[in-house]
């Protein structure tokens, strides 16, 4: 127990003493966040590939990320951020299909009541930047309170669908009000990927999903038979 306890802090100390030598190198982070397998739950990944598509932003050290699912892998990138701008499916206890903006003390890092639905978090995350004395100076969360949840495999609702644009104006309509350089980009732009995996860009996504006859839902084996013929 003591030596793992002495592993621990020492492994605290040196990444204090990491971001105190890296300082807050990131001006301005827009992060998507979300689940794609889970239908709106992949509203924030959704959302900020609109954005990425629509718009660059000007200073090279700003960052426009697709934070998936990776929780605690974000920390450090948060830890280095100055102005945050999240793009999230999360419950504010508003209507289904509703899209609010909700801006630094409007966003509770204490609540019981999780900001995201994913594991670590996001408020998880930033409760403990704070404590460590390097959460953003300015946050602002794009949030969608979502439709459907419980589709497995399923892509957004039609509701949420029609959010994304919306999202991103809003997106947009915060970082100029920041001073945040962006520009639009060119119908001809070669547009770098956000991640690796081009067969997740929801269209892909979509067409790719395997077709279950009704009456053999449930039954994993078919679902995988057709996948693989497809």
């Amino acid at each position: 127990m003591y030596y793992s306890r002495l592993c621990c802090n020492h492994t605290r100390d040196r990444f204090k003493t990491m971001l105190t030598l890296l300082g807050k190198n990131i001006p301005c982070l827009v992060l998507g966040i979300g689940n794609i397998l889970w239908a709106d739950e992949g509203f924030g990944t959704r959302a900020v590939e609109v954005f990425h598509s629509k718009y660059a932003l000007t200073d090279p050290n700003n960052v426009v990320a697709d934070g998936g699912t990776l929780g605690m892998y974000l920390y450090d990138m948060i830890c280095r951020t100055d102005d945050l701008l999240i793009f999230d499916c999360c419950d504010f206890v508003g209507k289904p299909g509703e899209l609010k903006v909700l801006r630094n003390d409007e966003i509770s890092y204490w609540t019981s009541t999780k900001l995201s639905p994913h594991q670590d978090g996001m408020n998880d995350l930033l409760a403990k930047a704070r404590l460590q004395g390097h959460d953003p100076k300015r946050l602002t969360v794009v949030g969608f309170q979502p439709v459907l949840l419980d589709d497995f495999g399923g892509s957004l609702s039609s509701v949420a669908k029609t959010q994304l644009e919306p999202a991103v104006h809003e997106a947009y309509l915060e970082l100029k009000r920041w001073g945040i350089g962006l520009r639009e980009r060119n119908p001809e732009e070669i547009i770098p990927p956000l991640n690796d995996q081009g067969s997740l860009n929801i269209s892909d996504y979509e067409s790719g999903r395997p077709v279950i006859d009704p009456s053999e839902e449930g039954d994993l084996r078919k679902a995988f038979i057709r996948a693989k013929e497809q």
